[in-house]
Formats: structure tokens, C-alpha cells, sequence
């Protein structure tokens, strides 16, 4: 069973492998509600530093199963009804969750923030280093398009009334957040723009891990399908591939599920498949192995999926903006879209349908972002960080 519990009492400590043993080391981490990329990377720090407990606002562990057995405490939010399946409604009280947690026990606190998790208090003489996914969207880089699809069903009406009137004291509530953090780390070049633009701190960019070892050169040649694999909410898009593939009349299998897949369905022609959340790696990886290339229709902030993909030798048709722009190399590793719509799309894929790609250049590029990297590189910005507190210098980022 999975060691969960809601932080009440100050935290034992923890030590981390890859630094002094006596340094305790706690992760804080957003929700832990759903497997995307930012989950990933939490288990990933948990690897760099195996005795760290991760704290959380709520846990559905049925549905992030890979964290079973691991030290996962929770806020008071655990007991909030609907909190574990809706966290998107509780962001008001996401914020007091952070901060009711007692992280008096450590030295070293990471945070993995794409949300309220920066906004922890740490203990005097303690260092925080927060990995930035991205400034918070809902506040700053993505406002809009989420006041226009908040992917919150029958309440969304509510929330476009609700947000305009709040968003300026969450935003301001944010960027106070952020400056509380020792050391910035950006998850891709784009993101370290973003914190310059919305929080005004400069920032070291650590790309994500990806775990290149669960996936394998595909053992046949491509199939017959494109694929896209995503949460199916707003801003991913996914649309854009629906009706691109819907028109060209080309097979597009979709993995993922989310508010947006009853309306994807409505829209889907008979050439698209959808198969649900996935969360065996061997059924990932057989539509990896599989597809004649990931779609990636969204601005990501970094996107591991395409590199998951090309670990697999296969390449990415992804939307020229955002992270993919650095972890795509166009007419190697895939090709770029622009427009984001599907008549582009369309055309792109025709495109691609003329083009040849060497799969083992693919999976070798691939191969630069690997797990063991990211573990390398972040126990290395901590122990920096702790050598420049104990010498009284100030802290990078």
C-alpha cells in the first residue's frame, strides 16, 4: 500500500542520495491527480533523492498508481470532498494548503510547480529550489484561452464570471509566491521567458527527464496510424488533430482521456480512434512502436511525449511554438505546423507523407534527455546552492 498521510506534525527528516547524507530533503509537488509530465518529473526527483518524502495537495493514487509505496503526505484538502477528482476547483485553497505544511525538518526543499506549490514556507537557513514547469498558466501565458474553455463542464459559465474579478489578486498572490523560492530552474527556454516576463527573476534552465529505458526502437516498420497521446482538456488541442485527420480521412488513434473527450467525440469522423487513459508501459509503447508519427497540436511548455516518441524512432509532427520548437529538429527528428489549425495540419501531414526519417538518428537524439542526466544535474544545482548558503554568497536564479 502507498505510505499517504496528511502532513499534521512536523515532517521526519529525510536524507537524499547524491548529497551529504546528514542534509534532509523534502519534494512538494502540485497534485497528484493524474500521469502527465510534471508527475514524471516528481518521481524522477524522488530517484535523485530516494529518502524525500513528496508532499502534496491531494492524491488520487488510483489514478497515479506508480506512486504506490512511496512516502506521499497530503494537506487538509485530502478530506475536501471531490478534492482527489476536481482539484481544479479548490485553487482558492491550494495556496493555505502549501503553506499549512510544517517543512521545519529540512534542509533542502525542491518544489514542482506548475501551480501553488512554491508557495510553501521553508525554515530559516533552509534552501528552496523550485523547478518551474511553467509560470501558472491559468494566471499569466494561458488566461484567455482558459476564461474561454475552462474544461470545467456546467460550471465553466460560473467560472468566466468568477475569474475576471479574481485573476488580479491570484496573479499578484503568484508572483509573490515566486520570489519566495532560493533558486529558479525553467523547464525549457520558453519557460525561462515566461518567468522573466510574469515574475521578474532570472532563471537556469534544467530540461525534464525523459525516461528513454521504457521505451525500445520499434521492432517494425510504422503502421497505418498517427497518434496523439495528452490529457484531453482545452489547451492541448487536440481538435486540431481531430478534424485534420477527420478531413484527410487518415486513421488518428487518440490515448488520453478529460472534459474535452465528449466533444471530441462528437466531432471525430470514422477514421479516429479513441482508447482511453493509458497507463501500461507496454501498451504505450506499442502505440509508440506503432504510429507513423506523434501529433502534437498544443504549445507545450516542453512536451516529453515527442521525446517519448522519438526514443522510439518515431517522428513528431508538432505546432511550431513552445517546447517542441527546442526538442524537434525539423526534417530530422519531425516537422513543424503553423497556423495552429487543421487546415495547416492537413497540409503538414501530407507533407510528411512525401518525407523519409532515419529511426535510429531519431532515437539517438532522444537519448540527450535521459533520467540519469536530470538526476546528475539537479543533485548538482543543490549541492551549489547549499555550498554558496554555507559561504553566505547569494543564491543563482
Amino acid at each position: 500500500m502507498t505510505a499517504f498521510r496528511e502532513a499534521a506534525e512536523p515532517a521526519e527528516p529525510a536524507s537524499g542520495a547524491g548529497a551529504d547524507p546528514g542534509i534532509r530533503v523534502a519534494i512538494v509537488h502540485d497534485w497528484l491527480t493524474n500521469l502527465a509530465g510534471s508527475e514524471r518529473v516528481a518521481l524522477v526527483m524522488k530517484r535523485a533523492f530516494p529518502e524525500a518524502p513528496i508532499f502534496t495537495s491531494v492524491f488520487n493514487r488510483r489514478r497515479v498508481p506508480q506512486f504506490d509505496g512511496l512516502d506521499v503526505r497530503t494537506s487538509f484538502l485530502q478530506r475536501v470532498p471531490l478534492a482527489t477528482r476536481r482539484h481544479q476547483l479548490f485553487t482558492l485553497l491550494r495556496e493555505r494548503a502549501f503553506r499549512s505544511f510544517d517543512l521545519t525538518g529540512y534542509d533542502v526543499v525542491i518544489s514542482s510547480s506548475s501551480a501553488e506549490s512554491k508557495a510553501v514556507v521553508t525554515a530559516p537557513g533552509s534552501v528552496h529550489v523550485s523547478y518551474i514547469h511553467t509560470p501558472t498558466r491559468y494566471y499569466w501565458s494561458h488566461y484567455e484561452e482558459y476564461l474561454d474553455q475552462p474544461g470545467l463542464g456546467v460550471l465553466d459559465p460560473l467560472v468566466r464570471r468568477a475569474l475576471p474579478r479574481l485573476v488580479g489578486r491570484m496573479r499578484d498572490r503568484d508572483l509573490a509566491a515566486a520570489q519566495r523560492p532560493d533558486v529558479l530552474l525553467a523547464s525549457c527556454r520558453v519557460v525561462q521567458d515566461r518567468i522573466r516576463t510574469y515574475y521578474g527573476r532570472e532563471s537556469t534552465v534544467l530540461n525534464p527527464p525523459v525516461d528513454v529505458s521504457r521505451f525500445t526502437p520499434a521492432p517494425d516498420g510504422p503502421g497505418d496510424f498517427y497518434l496523439v497521446m495528452a490529457r484531453l482538456v482545452p489547451y492541448k488541442r487536440i481538435d486540431v488533430a481531430v478534424e485534420a485527420a477527420t478531413r484527410l480521412g487518415r486513421r488518428l488513434v487518440v490515448a488520453g482521456d478529460g472534459s474535452e473527450e465528449a466533444a471530441l467525440r462528437r466531432m471525430a469522423g470514422p477514421t479516429v480512434e479513441f482508447v482511453g487513459r493509458l497507463t501500461d508501459d507496454r501498451e504505450i509503447a506499442a502505440l509508440y512502436h506503432s504510429c507513423r508519427a506523434l501529433i502534437l497540436p498544443a504549445e507545450e511548455d516542453f512536451g516529453i511525449t515527442p521525446l517519448e516518441a522519438m526514443a522510439c524512432g518515431r517522428p513528431v509532427i508538432a505546432f511550431r511554438k513552445g517546447g517542441a520548437t527546442e526538442t524537434v529538429v525539423e526534417d530530422r527528428t519531425g516537422v513543424f505546423f503553423d497556423p495552429q489549425t487543421p487546415e495547416d495540419l492537413a497540409a503538414t501531414i501530407e507533407r510528411f507523407e512525401t518525407m523519409s526519417f532515419d529511426p535510429a538518428a531519431i532515437r539517438a537524439h532522444a537519448l540527450g534527455y535521459s533520467d540519469e542526466r536530470f538526476v546528475d544535474e539537479l543533485r548538482a544545482v543543490v549541492a551549489a546552492t547549499l555550498a554558496r548558503r554555507c559561504d553566505g554568497r547569494p543564491s543563482d536564479g
